[in-house]
């Protein structure tokens, strides 16, 4: 099995068994988020206390890519002060734009860095950002 084939699998295995794809009681901040462009529709819900993820989670459907993207980034996140979540999206943002990352940058990442090759289908760079724009929107109202 080659390493295109272990990303393709790992993205199925989000899609088919999300691992973040639940309800979140008392969540602190919460973002809606919406694809036209592939009917993709998720809600972001995470709990932040005192700066840290506490916890994340997202409700919704969508594209194999979308979904797994977002249960992805709540891997990523979870745990994290809420300045590091911020610093992870905007890698991943770079990431999916072909920005040029190094390798720390790239390992912060986890197993989201396995949607890079997103980059080359201009059709699904909405759907792999789709969770982490709107993570991103739901935490700058927690600064305002």
């Amino acid at each position: 099995m080659n390493l295109q084939q272990l990303y393709t699998d790992l993205i199925l295995e989000h899609n088919q068994d999300p691992r973040n794809h639940r309800p979140l009681t008392n969540a602190t901040v919460t973002e809606h988020g919406h694809n036209p462009n592939c009917g993709d529709d998720l809600t972001m819900n995470a709990i932040i206390t005192d700066g840290i993820v506490e916890d994340i989670a997202y409700e919704g459907q969508g594209c194999a890519i979308s979904q797994a993207s977002a249960s992805m980034l709540c891997d990523v996140v979870r745990g994290k002060s809420v300045k590091e979540a911020k610093a992870c999206i905007e890698r991943f943002i770079r990431l999916i734009q072909r920005e040029e990352l190094n390798e720390e940058e790239r390992e912060s990442l986890e197993e989201a860095i396995v949607l890079e090759n997103v980059s080359q289908l201009p059709a699904r760079v909405k759907c792999a950002v789709l969770a982490w724009h709107t993570l991103d929107e739901a935490m700058k109202k927690i600064e305002a």
